[in-house]
């Protein structure tokens, strides 16, 4: 039985929900738990003027780059 290209959108459109709906819940969870030491680490800019606030992350950026970098590495060694 051949399916259409209606069927195989329908089929991308309730897998997305799916991950939306886990991916909200995620988060939800995420705001439960005491708060992480990222956003204040030193090289983390934040200017303040009246009503106005930048902030800037450079340091929690930098940080989480080299993670997911040596992650990836990791991860891609192993499955090769």
């Amino acid at each position: 039985m051949a399916q259409g290209p209606l069927t195989e959108l329908g089929r991308w459109l309730l897998l997305m929900g799916v991950v939306l709906v886990v991916l909200g819940g995620l988060l939800l969870l995420l705001g439960r738990l005491p708060q992480l030491p990222f956003g204040r680490l030193p090289g983390d800019f934040s200017w303040e003027k009246g009503n106005f606030r930048i902030y800037f992350p450079l340091g929690t950026m930098l940080l989480v780059s080299l993670v997911l970098t040596i992650l990836l590495n990791l991860l891609l060694r192993i499955f090769r």
